[in-house]
Order: structure tokens, then C-alpha cells, then sequence
């Protein structure tokens, strides 16, 4: 099955703050990779139960499955992810 890849308000400040280069390889990867298999990543635990992760490099993406689509919540570092 393939999901509509859609971006939180919030998802372009992280983008803008992670660089071009780097932001365009993530987008890449979103749209060809996440788009597919999705449904086939780990779920996170704890107080972000319910929620996905996917891993580009050294970034996070944090995202959603809502019905045929993707929400993308959080694309950060992973050192800052899982921070407040």
C-alpha cells in the first residue's frame, strides 16, 4: 500500500533548521521509502506510544498513520528528538 506523505505546520521549521542539503536528502527518502513500508516501522513506547518512528542518518522522523495517509509530526536530530 502506498500513504500519502502529509507535513505538520511545525515539520518546516525543523527543515529549515536542519540546511538545504541535508533537508532535500530527508524529503527524498520520505517521499520514496516512507511512502511504501510505513506500515512495517517500529512503533514508539512510553508517553509516545502510539506513534512512529523512521530514521534518515542521523535525523528522526516522528509520524502518524491516519487511514491511507502519513502525518509527519517531528523531523529532528537524533540527539534532540526525544527531548521535551
Amino acid at each position: 500500500m502506498t500513504y500519502k506523505i502529509t507535513f505538520k505546520k511545525s515539520v518546516a521549521k525543523d527543515l529549515k533548521k536542519i540546511g538545504l542539503p541535508e533537508s532535500e536528502r530527508i524529503l527524498n527518502k520520505l517521499t520514496t521509502e516512507l511512502s511504501v513500508k510505513a506500515d512495517q516501522l517500529p512503533e514508539l513506547q512510553g508517553q509516545f506510544a502510539g506513534l512512529c518512528k523512521y530514521r534518515v542518518g542521523d535525523y528522526r522522523v516522528v509520524f502518524i498513520i491516519i487511514d491511507d495517509s502519513v502525518l509527519i509530526l517531528r523531523i529532528r536530530h537524533r540527539k534532540e528528538m526525544y527531548r521535551s
